[in-house]
């Protein structure tokens, strides 16, 4: 009974320390918790000695406490996760933009490993795989149970090092091995492009810490070529995010004034507000249109949302993924961290997007080529869709390599791309129409 006493006291020393960072990020200190929090806390401590001396084979007391934070984190929502320290310094090299692996966005949907999106010019883009794809088995293991960060340090790894991935799709009788080659990821978030001469293109991939420093060097070059530049498209479609400040630097060069983004959560320090500087010449302000899909989320969805609400873009395409929830990063001491889902955010008409994402003012899906089947609203893969999603505020044999579609290897091909052509049409109607009224 000693040592079980002792390690009681262990374990509620480690939970007064993680309650003392969570305080950290509370502008007033809550309620002291109430005793039924230590009796489960007891009851875990019984749990834990019984499986530790009864068990058929020796346990680690560490493996076992880390699996029990993990199944705690696990109950709250799809985006929030405990990282050991290495699984913390493999999601520090993403947010840089560039890493050894095969190139997806993955996430888990009733609790399988799920392909939200590959990411463009890489190994598994390149390979075929697609937005929905399950990946049932990495390197011939199943992927039961495993966490989303497992499942990225399995995936990553160095360049020219290899990785099997089982790929089971929809429509598809029996599961496939694909043997992929990992290469250096080097995520070009920024893609420019002119059209007619005078119309801009610009496709952001991704938002990482270079993305707005990108974004102004392509506007500048593209305002030399364009001779002027007279109208903008914005292309956010398949874009799943990244970091919350540079969506609000993104969505600053196209507006003069008006409110970007909002957060709020249960603590005051993650209720914010951010709002447009005038910055002058330096802002764009031609007629833009601004393309999005199902797979455009989280920080695209924020610029979007930014663009829309204060009357600044037209948005064409198909609804967007939904994920209008903000994650805090918290460092723990030993080097693990732990990536909380803290708040809400806000389009600058208050409204939450989580769960539902954002309408296009204009809905264009996307033709697909050659009379191949464009994929129903049941069929895409969306935030909703993710099991423990939070709640808005308020309440065949067809070989993969050969499936990736056309339409979206050769996104600025206007003959391939629908959505791209009525985002062009209509900025040549804007020029038409500014034409004839200044006669």
């Amino acid at each position: 009974m000693k040592n079980t006493w002792g390690k009681l006291s262990v374990f509620a020393v480690i939970f007064i320390v993680l309650f003392a960072v969570f305080g950290t990020y509370s502008a007033s200190r809550e309620a002291a918790p109430d005793k039924s929090i230590y009796k489960n806390l007891k009851t875990f401590n019984e749990v834990l000695d019984i499986v530790q001396k009864n068990y058929v084979d020796e346990v680690d007391l560490g493996a076992l406490i880390q699996g029990a934070v993990n199944g705690m984190i696990k109950t709250l929502d799809p985006h929030s996760t405990f990282m050991t320290a290495d699984l913390y310094k493999e999601l520090e090299v993403e947010t840089q933009g560039q890493f050894g692996g095969i190139g997806i966005e993955i996430t888990i949907l009733r609790d399988v490993l799920t392909v939200v999106s590959p990411i463009e010019d890489t190994p598994a883009f390149n390979a075929g795989v697609l937005s929905g794809d399950q990946i049932i088995k990495i390197d011939g293991k199943s992927t039961k149970d495993i966490t989303i960060m497992e499942a990225v340090k399995k995936l990553r790894g160095p360049k020219g090092s290899q990785v099997t991935i089982t790929i089971m799709r929809e429509n598809t009788p029996q599961p496939r091995d694909i043997t992929l080659t990992r290469a250096m990821i080097q995520i070009k978030s920024v893609k420019a492009k002119i059209f007619d001469d005078h119309i801009g293109y610009i496709r952001l991939a991704s938002f990482h810490e270079r993305t707005a420093a990108d974004l102004r060097k392509a506007l500048d070059e593209l305002s030399v070529k364009a001779k002027p530049m007279k109208g903008l498209v914005l292309d956010l479609r398949n874009d799943p995010g990244g970091l919350l400040n540079q969506a609000i630097e993104v969505s600053d060069m196209f507006l003069k004034s008006g409110v970007i983004v909002s957060t709020r959560g249960r603590t005051k320090t993650m209720e914010t507000k951010s709002s447009a500087r005038d910055d002058g010449d330096r802002d764009v302000t031609v007629p833009m249109v601004v393309l999005v899909n199902e797979g455009t989320a989280s920080a695209a969805e924020i610029v979007a949302g930014a663009l829309q609400d204060n009357g600044r873009a037209l948005i064409v395409g198909t609804q967007t993924f939904g994920k209008a929830s903000v994650q805090t990063v918290i460092p723990l001491e030993d080097g693990s961290a732990l990536k909380l889902t803290t708040a809400r955010y806000y389009t600058p008409s208050g409204k939450s997007i989580q769960a539902e994402g954002i309408k296009p003012d204009i809905v264009v899906k996307l033709l697909r080529p050659d009379g191949e089947k464009e994929a129903g609203p049941e069929e895409m893969l969306r935030e909703k869709d993710l099991e423990g999603h939070i709640s808005p505020a308020g309440e065949d044999g067809t070989k993969l390599e050969e499936n990736n579609s056309k339409a979206v290897q050769e996104a600025t091909d206007i003959a391939r791309d629908s959505q791209l052509k009525t985002a062009i049409d209509i900025l040549k109607s804007w020029q038409i129409m500014q034409n004839n009224l200044n006669r």
